[in-house]
């Protein structure tokens, strides 16, 4: 194995060794001479050879609970075969602060090389822990984008990062890379399929969101007393979320891009009548935006719709094979003449939603490109059984970017229906006339 790492030709190589006696007699069932004696030759044929070693010691506070000597000796191995950064890790990220600290305390005291940490977020410290290193004097931190890993993750290195550079003044980046830490870590998340966690600090969504009609009073009269840093500096952008807490600021703010307005605005006090009567028919556009930018383009008369509804006819059936299926039929007034759609598949929605296509993308190409990445539903009402009010999200993807819209009904079907046009027309009215 360490002769296929030569032959890989890598300048910098990481192994990994073990540091908790459990572990040295448990899993490599062998001394604690011999696991010394196999991290000595190892590092030492690696570093002859011209390679930088950086040296991951497994387990190290696990075992420096236990016998603090014998990890200390460890690292002190690895250091004096000539291995160019040694990381302690909290392999099963067990640590809180005050035992990271202990162990911190006595490897500066070592007088070693080049020290890293590896944490794991087990405990929710990892990036504490991170940044509490670096106090230490310890100038490598091993972690991955958007905190992802075993369990309950690695260090989250999108937080690592903004808080070494703006808050601790470190240099980590050469300059401008910030500005691009958030669509980096969203084009990770869309490369590794995952929805990204818009509660991510920095880099997610809500980051700089701002939901109190209150606050949004205070982000247009001074920013700085709502935001710790302005978002731009890591890519981010501020938003003004709607709510039942929503005031006027927050309408204000979200018709910016359509002109100016004030709190006084006939505009302004429709639209938060509109939301008003909304909500309490089961509504919530915090969490769906884009259904409200359709219903403040239609109060200020921009609003094209993409069609007219005829109607729509739904089948759904079970065989005695266990197999099911599901068939839709829609009939839709399209610029003034009539244009139909079907398909077929198991759910409702996924065939509503291929109808849809089927009847439009003839005259609507860019349909083709929109990906359907999220349903969410949610009971409004279980006390009234079969007979509750349901509330759908769906999430929309362009390729580019993700949009959420809302639908409100006693029948599911309707609700999707409405969730479903709301993220095609979105994208026909701002996303595509914007561009």
């Amino acid at each position: 194995h360490l002769q296929a790492l030569l032959d890989s030709d890598a300048p910098v190589v990481t192994i990994v060794g073990k540091s908790w006696l459990a572990h040295v007699y448990s899993v490599l069932k062998t001394n604690p001479e011999e696991n010394l004696a196999m991290i000595h030759d190892s590092v030492s044929f690696l570093s002859s050879r011209g390679r930088e070693v950086i040296f991951d010691a497994e387990h190290f506070f696990d075992g420096f609970k236990e016998h603090p000597e014998y990890s200390m000796k460890v690292l002190k191995t690895a250091n004096d075969a000539g291995a160019s950064t040694l990381v302690p890790c909290d392999t099963n990220g067990g640590s809180i602060l005050k035992d990271l600290e202990k162990a911190y305390n006595a490897i500066k005291d070592l007088g070693l090389s080049n020290v890293g940490i590896h944490l794991h977020n087990d405990t929710g410290m990892a990036v504490a822990g991170s940044l509490l290193a670096v106090d230490y004097g310890f100038n490598h931190i091993q972690g991955t984008m958007n905190g992802w890993g075993e369990r309950c993750g690695n260090t989250n290195l999108c937080t690592v990062i903004p808080n070494l550079a703006l808050k601790m003044n470190k240099e980590v980046l050469v300059p401008g890379a910030l500005e691009e830490l958030t669509p980096f870590a969203r084009y990770i998340a869309e490369v590794a399929n995952l929805i990204p966690d818009k509660r991510l600090p920095y880099v997610g969504s809500a980051a700089f969101s701002h939901k109190a009609g209150q606050h949004a009073d205070v982000i247009e009269k001074d920013a700085t007393i709502m935001e710790h840093i302005p978002s731009e500096k890591v890519g981010n952008t501020r938003q003004i979320v709607l709510s039942e807490l929503a005031g006027k600021s927050t309408i204000v703010h979200k018709l910016k891009p359509y002109g100016t307005f004030d709190k006084k605005s006939p505009e302004v006090h429709a639209l938060i009548t509109e939301l008003k009567t909304r909500e309490q028919l089961g509504y919530e556009y915090e969490a769906a935006e884009a259904s409200f930018d359709l219903i403040i383009r239609k109060t200020l008369g921009l609003y094209k719709p993409l069609f007219e509804l005829t109607n729509y006819h739904m089948e759904s059936f079970k065989s005695a094979d266990e197999s099911s299926k599901t068939i839709t039929r829609l009939f839709l007034n399209l610029n003034g003449r009539q244009v139909m759609g079907a398909g077929t598949g198991i759910g409702p929605v996924g065939t509503l939603d291929h109808a849809l296509r089927d009847a439009l993308e003839p005259s609507y190409p860019f349909l083709k490109k929109l990906k359907l990445v999220d349903y969410k539903v949610r009971v409004l009402n279980p006390s009234e059984a079969s007979e509750s009010q349901v509330r759908v999200f769906v999430s929309t993807y362009d390729g580019n970017r993700t949009w959420d819209t809302v639908g409100v009904h006693h029948n599911i079907i309707e609700a999707s229906w409405i969730a479903l046009i709301d993220s095609f027309e979105y994208y026909y009215n701002a996303i595509l006339q914007d561009d």
